[in-house]
This record gives structure tokens, C-alpha cells and sequence, in this order.
């Protein structure tokens, strides 16, 4: 079973699959709950998401959320300026955020290449207006397993709710593959079965549905002590699971190990190549770099003075 999600930049693919190494999307360049941003973007000031996108990218994010949810903002223009700001600084591809459909729409006229969409819902308006666009630009697009009587506790909901959003999407073009779901992950500190849920939930959708997931991996530890730590555990657990990409935090050692390790162990990072190059060790002092010239040095004298 091979269902890949492709996205692209003007030089870059990134695909998203059950036979690929975890997607990471980073979640950094957001205003929410980040009132210097926030006050930067009403203004058009982008120093920040400049900042945030290449530390991000440097830290090993494949694809980079942007949302310019800033209350009583131009929410289209900010938006817009920030995609092709984003794509003029770094090839991977980007997930253009809002709930406002003209800042989508503001998004998706800029960019450049294949983005994915965060996100449509499973609400009927919600459907109507946001599925059209995605067709339109040729986008993928994340679909959150909700609908109009909110988010359901029992997983068999959401996963009628995820269905529902894939089926609609296929009645207006949009092929399966383009259809990353997002199952909801609820706080653990809130819903003590939140794990169990998703995991269970992630399971179905991958061998039934047969589509590839996401969600935003930094709910689950809201609230709780040492939260990156609890994050990274539940993504590795997640991918085990069939979760095949998250929004989540690349700048947090934490969450990157994690998917470093989920790779490994799923098969997705051969000889552990990629697992090595972020671990190993530093040389020791002496065995290389400029105590090594200096033995060397030294050597040369002593040949020099016999």
C-alpha cells in the first residue's frame, strides 16, 4: 500500500508517506500566544518569521507552516507577504494556515509550486468554501476530524467525520492522496485516554481509510510538566501508529530525536545514517582537526633537526 502526499516548492519535493521517513512541519512562524509577533506582523515588520523559517529549516523542518492570524490585521496581505518572504529565503515547501478563506486564497496566489492547506473542516460550509480553492490551486490540504457538533470523544466519530472530508474532496476532484488528516490530539492532562485515542484512531485511517495524517503535535502536552519530553514520546508512539507527519516544534531536541529515533526503528533511515550524523560524538581533542596539524608540525621539526 503506497499512498504519497507530494508538495513542492520551485526546487524542492517533499513527499509524504506510509513508505517515507516522518514529515516535519514546523510550527514556529504562528501568532498565536506570541504577542512580539504578533505586534511585528500587524505592522508588516517580518524580521521574526525571517529568523524563525531558516532556524527552523536549519534544524531540519521539511516543510514550514505559516499563519498570520492576527486579530484586527490585514490578515490576506500579511499572510501573502509571509509565503513568498518564506519562499524567497528556503526551498522547502510551505502549509499556508488560516480559517479566513481570502488570506487562503491571498496565500495560494503567491506561492509558488505545490502547498499543502491547514485546513478544512468536516462542517458543511466549511466544505463548500475551502474544498472549491484547493481545487483551484491544485493544493493538498489537512482535514480536521470535526464537524458541526464539535469534537467528538469517541474515535469511530472522528473517523466517520475524516471519511466524510475525504469522500467530499473526491467529489469535487481532489484525489485521495491530496487528503492529509488530522485526528485530533486532545491534551493528556485533560483526557487521560487522548493517546490511546489517536493512536487507535491513526491505526483505522491508514489500513481502512488509507490516507496519510498529521496533527498538531504540541497539544497533547499542554499543561504538564516537562512537556517537549512528553511531545517527543508521543510522536514516536504516533508514527509507530501510522502518523506520517506533524506540525510540531523542528527547534525542540526533544521532538527531533524522537522522529529520528521513529525513523530508525521503522525502517526509514538506513544504516542509520541520518541518526549518526545528528549524534555522534565530536572528535576527541588530539584525534584530528588542529591538534592533529600540530603533531604534525612537530614531526616535521624533528625530521629537520636530524
Amino acid at each position: 500500500m503506497t499512498v504519497r502526499t507530494v508538495l513542492s516548492s520551485p526546487n524542492k519535493e517533499v513527499i509524504i508517506g506510509f513508505d517515507q521517513p516522518f514529515c516535519v512541519i514546523g510550527e514556529k512562524i504562528n501568532p498565536t500566544g506570541r504577542k512580539k509577533l504578533a505586534a511585528e506582523m500587524k505592522e508588516h515588520n517580518y524580521s521574526t518569521v525571517e529568523k524563525d523559517a531558516l532556524a527552523q529549516v536549519a534544524a531540519g523542518a521539511h516543510v514550514l507552516d505559516v499563519n498570520a492570524g492576527v486579530p484586527l490585521a490585514d490578515e490576506p496581505k500579511i499572510l501573502a507577504d509571509c509565503v513568498q518572504l518564506v519562499q524567497s529565503l528556503t526551498d522547502v515547501p510551505l502549509s499556508i494556515d488560516s480559517s479566513i478563506i481570502d488570506a487562503l486564497e491571498a496565500g495560494l496566489s503567491v506561492y509558488q509550486g505545490k502547498p499543502l492547506v491547514n485546513s478544512v473542516t468536516g462542517e458543511d460550509e466549511s466544505l463548500e468554501r475551502v474544498l472549491p480553492l484547493i481545487k483551484k490551486y491544485g493544493a493538498a490540504v489537512v482535514a480536521i476530524s470535526n464537524d458541526e457538533t464539535g469534537i467528538s470523544t469517541d474515535p469511530n466519530v472522528r473517523f466517520e467525520v475524516a471519511k466524510k472530508i475525504v469522500e467530499r474532496a473526491q467529489d469535487h476532484g481532489i484525489p485521495k492522496e491530496d487528503v492529509v488528516v488530522d485526528p485530533l490530539v486532545m491534551p493528556i492532562g485533560a483526557m487521560n485516554d487522548a493517546g490511546r485515542q489517536v493512536f487507535t484512531l491513526l491505526r483505522r485511517l491508514r489500513e481502512e481509510l488509507q490516507v496519510n495524517t498529521t496533527c498538531g503535535a504540541s497539544n497533547v502536552g499542554f499543561g504538564i510538566p516537562n512537556r517537549q519530553l512528553m511531545t517527543g514520546h508521543f510522536l514516536a508512539m504516533a508514527a509507530s501508529n501510522g502518523l506520517t507527519s506533524a506540525i510540531m516544534g523542528a527547534t525542540h531536541k526533544e521532538q527531533m530525536d524522537a522522529i529520528r529515533a521513529a525513523n530508525v526503528l521503522n525502517g526509514f533511515d538506513p544504516d542509520c545514517g541520518e541518526w549518526l550524523r545528528a549524534n555522534r560524538p565530536a572528535a576527541p581533542e588530539g584525534e584530528g582537526g588542529e591538534s592533529g596539524g600540530g603533531r604534525r608540525r612537530r614531526s616535521g621539526r624533528r625530521r629537520a633537526r636530524g
